[in-house]
C-alpha cells in the first residue's frame, strides 16, 4: 500500500491523520510517565521515538501548553487538548 493510500484509509477509519493520532498517543503516554516515573527526559524521549530531548520537549509543550518539567511538578497535570 502506498503512503498516501495508507494515510487516506487511516484518516477514514480513525477520524484523524496518522501523525496526529501518534502525537496524541505519545503525549498521553508521556503524561503518565511524567507523573509515575522518575526517568530522565532524554530517556523518555528516546522511548517515545524522539531523536532528542529538545524535540520531545518542543512537541510536548506545543501539544499540552506546558513544559515536561512543569507537568512533572504539577500534581494534577495539564489538561490535554483533544485533536479536532
Amino acid at each position: 500500500m502506498s503512503r498516501s493510500g495508507f494515510a487516506a484509509r487511516f484518516t477514514e477509519f480513525v477520524g484523524e491523520p496518522a501523525m496526529t493520532y501518534l502525537t496524541r498517543w505519545r503525549m498521553h503516554v508521556a503524561l503518565a510517565w511524567l507523573k509515575e516515573d522518575d526517568a530522565a527526559l532524554s530517556e523518555m524521549a528516546a522511548r517515545l521515538g524522539y531523536q532528542s530531548e529538545a524535540a520531545f520537549s518542543r512537541a510536548f509543550k506545543r501539544f499540552t501548553g506546558i513544559s515536561p518539567g512543569a507537568a512533572r511538578r504539577n500534581a494534577d497535570g495539564p489538561r490535554v487538548a483533544e485533536a479536532s
